[in-house]
């Protein structure tokens, strides 16, 4: 079996296991050398009071003044035996030994490097190799009555191994060892399927697929997608997503103000609130934009954008939204023109000639009034087009659709175009309009002012139609509210306000009921 193909959950056992038995064993020969270190110190400790016992005999004192070698041997072998010691060895000044394990070490010189300070009065340890392995030796002066050193005491005894102590500590070693072992292998175990359980019980493998699979998919699709986490860091940005808006290299785990400062993403994170289908313009590019907070567990982790460039689709929306209000307007004249032409022929059947000459010059007149001022006013030929076109329908409808004498558009504030301004007055103007049908007065007016200047675009329409309540203000900007139960679609004052925001703007409505209603709406050039 390959080791890639082993499950996760037994390969996190087996590598915590072997953590374990290797921290043991770490831990086993730390302890190890502590315990011997301390055997030392405590070997030390007796040899030296063994030593020291031996050196304040009084048996000891008289064979070395008195008795000579071999005189002593019995004495201090019993001492030995009874202190565990290897070996005692007793030397007069001249190195003589005295007493030895080995009787005929007996009488013969010590030839030991380490005991010339011994015969200097010193008391000390030395450490020396024998044969059988490394020992401690302690060394005691023995003095006589006068305190003037007769001899010296050695006390020496093997230091224990490694497998010494082990056989002594073999049963509380194994009991260590086991419980370990044992308790290892179960928290190896609990510890993996925990693990493998956050991970969804998928292998690592698996895991990689899938992450391949959704990062192709993501990268694939014929659309921007771009993904934030709740530090605004960007989690996800796909390839058409960098078509979109020129952007090179990897952006991921980069802050999304530092790559685009207008996506609008951190503001679902901070609102959790969904938005579909907006249209919105980011560095430049006109977009259609959902964008959706991502929850887990009720909380918000991140924001996704999924979007369009709808820039191309953008300009020809204005091209045909241009034609249609030419269209409008072009049939809307053409009905009037029918109207007056079948006025004028009646006049003329009538025998009244100066009367159909008077009402053609009149509506000659008017028509070439309203186009000439439009042309020069409104440099525009969507909105003059709209405009012309609502002025004539307004006639059909009984209505006078006035526009200041000093309305001027000559250019687009910066973040505005003329989609937007062509959606924007016509439906307020047809807000307008629909304000009259419930309304019987002789004189309905709408009032149209349009002017400009270097900093702020700025439209005023107002009408005297049946007004609103003024509880119903602070709603008729919402999505789907709409007074108009029968026609109306809740879209038309939802459109100009997010046109508005667009443009960085501000609009202000003011109503009375029965008296009429009034859009004022401000638009900074730059």
């Amino acid at each position: 079996m390959k080791i890639n193909r082993i499950s996760i959950r037994w390969k996190i056992t087996i590598l915590s296991y072997l953590v374990v038995i290797f921290s043991l064993s770490i831990g086993g020969i730390v302890l190890i050398g502590n315990i011997q270190q301390t055997e030392e110190r405590e070997l030390k400790k007796r040899l030296m009071n063994t030593a020291r016992t031996v050196a304040e005999l009084s048996d000891v004192k008289n064979a070395l003044e008195h008795s000579g070698p071999r005189s002593l041997n019995d004495v201090v072998e019993d001492i030995r035996i009874i202190n565990e010691a290897d070996y005692i060895v007793v030397m007069d000044m001249n190195h003589i030994r005295y007493s030895h394990p080995v009787s005929g070490a007996i009488g013969k010189r010590s030839l030991g490097e380490d005991e010339e300070a011994a015969f200097a009065e010193h008391i000390y340890f030395s450490e020396a190799e024998g044969e059988l392995g490394p020992a401690v030796r302690a060394f005691y002066p023995v003095k006589d009555e006068n305190l003037n050193q007769i001899g010296v005491v050695l006390v020496g005894r093997t230091l224990p191994g490694i497998f010494d102590i082990l056989a002594d500590l073999k049963k509380d070693i194994l009991a260590v060892v086991f419980l370990t072992l044992i308790f290892g292998l179960v928290g190896s175990f609990l510890l993996a399927r925990h693990i493998k359980k956050q991970m969804f019980k998928m292998e690592p493998h698996e895991i990689v697929r899938m992450l391949e699979e959704r990062t192709a998919t993501f990268h694939s699709i014929n659309e921007g997608v771009i993904a934030i986490d709740n530090q605004y860091i960007i989690t996800i940005f796909n390839d058409k997503a960098k078509r979109i808006f020129n952007v090179s290299g990897d952006v991921v785990g980069r802050l999304i103000f530092d790559v685009l400062a207008d996506t609008r993403l951190p503001e679902i994170v901070d609102q959790n609130r969904p938005v579909y289908n907006e249209e919105i313009q980011v560095s430049g590019k006109v977009i259609m934009s959902s964008r959706i907070p991502i929850v887990m567990k009720k909380k918000v982790i991140g924001a996704v954008a999924i979007f369009q460039d709808r820039t191309e689709a953008a300009k020809l929306a204005e091209e045909l939204t241009g034609v249609k209000n030419f269209i409008d307007a072009l049939r809307v004249q053409n009905h009037e023109h029918m109207n007056k032409l079948h006025t004028i022929a009646g006049l003329i059947q009538l025998g009244k000639a100066d009367q159909a000459l008077d009402l053609a010059f009149q509506a000659t007149t008017e028509q070439e009034h309203a186009s000439r001022f439009l042309n020069k006013a409104i440099q525009n030929d969507a909105a003059a087009g709209l405009l012309l076109s609502k002025i004539t329908r307004g006639k059909e409808l009984g209505i006078s659709v006035n526009i200041d004498a000093n309305s001027s558009l000559r250019r687009f504030p910066k973040k505005i175009d003329q989609h937007d301004i062509v959606v924007l007055l016509g439906n307020l103007i047809e807000n307008a309009f629909a304000s009259f049908e419930s309304v019987s007065r002789e004189e309905k007016r709408i009032d149209i002012s349009i002017e400009q200047s270097e900093d702020v675009l700025a439209i005023l329409i107002e009408d005297n139609g049946c007004g609103m309540e003024e509880a119903y203000l602070p709603r008729i900007y919402e999505k789907g509210f709409t007074m108009n139960k029968e026609d109306g679609t809740g879209y038309g004052l939802y459109l100009v306000k997010q046109i508005v925001d667009k443009g960085m703007g501000q609009i202000d409505a003011a109503s009375h009921p029965g008296q009429g209603t009034s859009f004022s709406i401000l638009i900074p050039m730059e």
